[in-house]
């Protein structure tokens, strides 16, 4: 295994787990990719690096079946999942009840209640289809199309069924977690998924921060007998150690670099032109007291989701896409300690923040997202006790995978969203016998779920004849 990812680990686990002989080559000092947690700032006080907030992980079949909680993970959630306030001080709110949600959301509540009521409901079902490769018959197929039809749709175009300034800004700021353009065909997707299966699993975090995900994962591979190797480089096919199967959790980009022209012309070209999108700026706070928010609810929100009315934030995400810098970002928080208070000092509490921001953008973001909360919970300068930023340039030093600060792996098009880097009804397969590719670059692409491990691990247990 190459990459000690949370899909690297759990590609890993699966095969430890079925008797293979595991070796993790990890090139940084720690595992866990986009799921670490450090002190940055305050000691004791812990910060998720990257990966956050769980709404899919918490419901993954690949994380459930490797029994996790066994080994120490469990999840936690704050009363209300996300939160969207808008000038003036209201604020619309994400229960992970339906009902709870459509209430508060009035004229739109029935709108809310017709998207997400039966689908949530029948998630476990529907995610074996949309957590795997699209090229395949589905296993329900009714409730897929149910789902799937609206998820064709720009973010836009769904937004025109909503009613109130209140129900597109909150359907809005779930849907900019494409880091597209939202008039894109298919923008709809990444919003419509992130919302079912949070109203079927809320929106969790992993107590003891994002890190627990991955010492449990790998504490399943090294209970197995398998090992992990850190400070080990991969840059080349001779840097392998001899092995049967070799998985990849890595950018494509780096995967033909590696194995050279040992990779089929088709693939190699394939995984050169695959595209990265725009990056992330992150600012991690230490904050006195919390954040002083205008509207009180929004202090008992897990995440909360800042970028105004639904037409600023699409008019922020097209400058983004653009390659120019939009005064007001959209903003992405989140309050994890409301959830898990062992992740505070006293009454110092952290703030986990990233903006959307241009592809290598090297300027500096720290004002504007300080603003951008500033601009929903005035007062919040006077609270900052320090503050640890992260540009997009030192997110790609953190994890190669993140090229020009992409944290997503990729930009989520409508080919790669669905298809991953190339059109294969096994999108892990990259066309060497025996070696696979499991990043968030391929179905069912990014978050801390370890799916596309999962799935890769499936085709090299077959390729051993153990499956």
């Amino acid at each position: 295994m190459v990459g000690a990812g949370p899909n690297g680990l759990a590609a890993a686990a699966v095969l430890a787990e079925a008797g293979v002989s595991v070796t993790v080559l990890e090139a940084t000092a720690e595992i866990g990719g986009g799921t670490r947690t450090s002190e940055a700032i305050v000691p004791g006080l812990l910060h998720d690096q990257c990966s956050a907030v769980h709404p899919i992980a918490v419901g993954s079949r690949v994380l459930r079946d490797l029994e996790l909680e066994k080994r120490g993970l469990s999840w936690c959630w704050a009363e209300i999942d996300c939160a969207h306030p808008l000038d003036g001080g209201s604020a619309a709110l994400l229960h992970r009840s339906v009902a709870e949600t459509a209430g508060g959301l009035g004229a739109d509540g029935q709108r809310w209640r017709r998207l997400f009521e039966r689908t949530s409901a029948g998630y476990d079902d529907l995610s074996e289809d949309i957590l795997q490769p699209l090229i395949r018959f589905p296993s329900h197929p009714v409730r897929l199309a149910r789902f799937g039809i609206p998820t064709l749709l720009p973010a836009t175009a769904l937004a025109r069924g909503f009613d109130t300034e209140e129900g597109r800004a909150l359907w809005g700021g779930v849907a900019a977690h494409a880091m597209r353009p939202l008039n894109r065909p298919l923008t709809s997707a990444i919003g419509l998924g992130i919302l079912t299966a949070g109203h079927r699993h809320g929106w969790a975090v992993a107590a003891g921060g994002s890190r627990s995900i991955t010492d449990a994962l790998a504490s399943v591979v090294t209970e197995h007998g398998g090992t992990i190797e850190l400070n080990t480089y991969v840059r080349a096919a001779a840097d392998l150690p001899p092995a049967d199967v070799v998985l990849f959790d890595l950018a494509p980009a780096a995967v033909a670099d590696i194995l050279g022209h040992t990779l089929p012309r088709r693939v190699a070209r394939a995984y050169r032109k695959f595209k990265h999108g725009p990056a992330a700026f992150k600012v991690d706070y230490a904050v006195d007291g919390g954040v002083p928010w205008m509207n009180a609810e929004v202090g008992r929100a897990g995440t909360v989701h800042l970028g105004g009315t639904f037409a600023e934030i699409a008019a922020n995400e097209r400058e983004v896409h653009a390659g120019r810098m939009p005064e007001r970002p959209f903003v992405l928080v989140a309050q994890q300690y409301l959830a898990d208070s062992g992740r505070s000092v006293g009454d110092i509490h952290p703030l986990w923040t990233y903006a959307h921001v241009p592809a290598g953008y090297t300027g500096d973001a720290t004002e504007a997202i300080t603003a951008q909360i500033e601009r929903f919970a005035p007062g919040f300068r006077d609270r900052i006790v320090g503050l640890a930023v992260r540009t997009p340039t030192e997110f790609a030093r953190y994890n190669p995978n993140y090229v020009g600060g992409d944290i997503v792996t990729g930009a989520k098009t409508g080919p790669q969203l669905l298809l991953g880097p190339r059109l294969t009804a096994q999108p892990y397969d990259t066309g060497v016998p025996g070696m696979y590719l499991c990043s968030a670059a391929v179905p069912p692409g990014p978050g801390a779920h370890g799916m596309c491990g999962g799935h890769a691990a499936a085709r090299a247990l077959k390729h051993l004849k153990l499956s």
